[in-house]
């Protein structure tokens, strides 16, 4: 039998507000899974790279010849499959075609109902991805026996299959990543979530989970932390280092620093081999549970840029979003950490049920006395299959019409799920932003440290404001929060 031809794509166009792109790290993964246990011929597409149409991601996948075809896609990219799909099976209707990344795991059945693909993934992919190609080409077109998955059922319903597949304890056994199959050196040439215009850089993953309970937040990667080995992350950094003759490396991790041993062990060995590294982490860190120790060793084994989320400077806010952070702690910790050189970005959040303008004014003071070089202020959004959404739709279910979840950007959310008035909140929004970015002590640091900075700066954040100066309100500057 001639090997399987699998084409895993990265589904969505580039948008104007949200231009960041990264390795999708989520379908490299899974590519290299799937060559060290099925004889596979793997291909993989980032429709966003290279800014292709939908019907030529359809065209590709027909040249290609595929016999699986795999899409992840967030929810705001997500609207492009109900095309893709369709016009792939028009053409091929005995491909295998899969959906899978954070839109399925929010979704969920809903996911499937206006595309044409035959199954659903939530959560991890890797072995619900090979124990469905198995099944099917065993025997199983129904997909009846893969436990846990979301599939179509004889009448062409969306239906959920009994069981789970578990998550993956030993992170170590995992193959590195399938960057063979990506042309890296382009995404060097598109903007990153660093603050340097342009920079030679490899993207990985360290642990998988995350313990705490933020209401906002996905269950993506399951709320079990897992990690990889101090050594085995070494061992990738050696590695793609080897090849691609690169010093930087960022870490998409959903918390980085959870375990303060694992974290020095790293650097120690970093420093041990001499590794010379340069290091972001533009995702996921604690930042209350930082230790000076910590932040230290990070430095000293390169550590250059952090993303510090506050979300809120209200303390019963944090109990109401499950976030529980320690905001003094925060402000203690940011201020040490740039201390020692390293450039912080900021995220904040406004917009939480039950929020009055108490709420927001704290959020604004704690943003402005932390010593945070740019800050990104977004509006809370409920995604479906979270706490919040469920909080949402209970509370203010009107609210939720106002989303229209498979075609929005990040940076053009006017939901309202607050105490105040839409006019309030934005209001706070646009004060946050002004009395941040006005600041002369922060202007005067940023010029002061980070001068190569201010290009990119200028070329993210005036577009948001002079799109919306007419309009009197403030976009939602910010980050996903559905991690690929």
């Amino acid at each position: 039998m001639k090997p399987l031809k699998i084409l895993l794509v990265n589904v969505g166009r580039r948008r104007a507000m949200y231009p960041q792109i990264s390795p999708p790290l989520g379908i490299m993964y899974i590519a290299s899974y799937l060559r060290s246990r099925i004889d596979c011929d793997v291909r993989i597409i980032s429709q966003k790279l290279d800014d292709q149409s939908n019907e030529e991601i359809a065209r590709i996948a027909v040249d290609f010849e595929a016999d699986v075809i795999g899409f992840s896609a967030l929810t705001p990219t997500s609207f492009g499959l109900r095309q893709i799909t369709h016009t792939i099976r028009k053409a091929m209707p005995e491909v295998l075609m899969l959906l899978g990344g954070p839109h399925v795991s929010s979704f969920q059945e809903k996911s499937l109902e206006d595309s044409a693909a035959d199954a659903g993934v939530e959560g991890e992919g890797e072995l619900a991805f090979e124990q469905i190609i198995n099944a099917y080409f065993d025997g199983d077109p129904g997909l009846e026996t893969v436990p846990g998955i979301l599939r179509r059922d004889e009448e062409g319903n969306v239906v959920r299959n009994p069981g789970a597949i578990p998550l993956i304890d030993e992170l170590d056994d995992l193959p590195f990543p399938a960057y063979d199959l990506i042309d890296l050196p382009e995404y060097w040439k598109l903007p990153s979530f660093a603050p340097v215009l342009q920079r030679k850089y490899v993207s990985l993953f360290s642990s998988r989970g995350c313990p705490y309970k933020c209401n906002f937040c996905h269950d993506v990667f399951g709320k079990r932390f897992r990690q990889h080995s101090a050594e085995r992350a070494v061992a990738e950094i050696e590695h793609f280092k080897g090849i691609y003759g690169v010093d930087e490396f960022e870490f998409l991790d959903d918390i980085f620093n959870l375990n303060p041993k694992r974290v020095m062990d790293f650097c120690d060995l970093v420093g041990k081999k001499g590794l010379k590294l340069k290091l972001a982490f533009p995702n996921g860190v604690r930042t209350d549970i930082f230790r000076k120790e910590t932040l230290d060793a990070m430095v000293d084994a390169g550590m250059y840029f952090c993303s510090f989320a506050l979300e809120s400077g209200s303390p019963r806010i944090q109990q109401e979003m499950g976030k529980e952070l320690d905001v003094e702690k925060f402000i203690e910790n940011v201020g040490y950490a740039t201390s020692l050189g390293i450039y912080a970005q900021g995220f904040a959040m406004m917009g939480f049920p039950t929020e009055t303008e108490t709420d927001l004014k704290m959020t604004v003071e704690a943003a402005c006395e932390s010593r945070l070089h740019t800050l990104s202020v977004f509006t809370v959004t409920p995604y479906p299959n979270t706490p919040l959404y469920d909080i949402a739709l209970k509370t203010c279910p009107d609210q939720l019409k106002r989303i229209d979840y498979q075609n929005m950007d990040y940076a053009n959310v006017f939901v309202n799920l607050s105490e105040v008035s839409d006019e309030m909140l934005f209001a706070y929004q646009r004060k946050a932003n002004r009395n941040f970015y006005l600041s002369p002590n922060r202007i005067f640091r940023i010029l002061r440290d980070y001068p190569n900075s201010l290009p990119k700066y200028f070329a993210h954040f005036a577009p948001h404001f002079l799109q919306r100066a007419t309009k009197g309100l403030l976009p939602s500057f910010g980050r996903p929060l559905q991690q690929t």
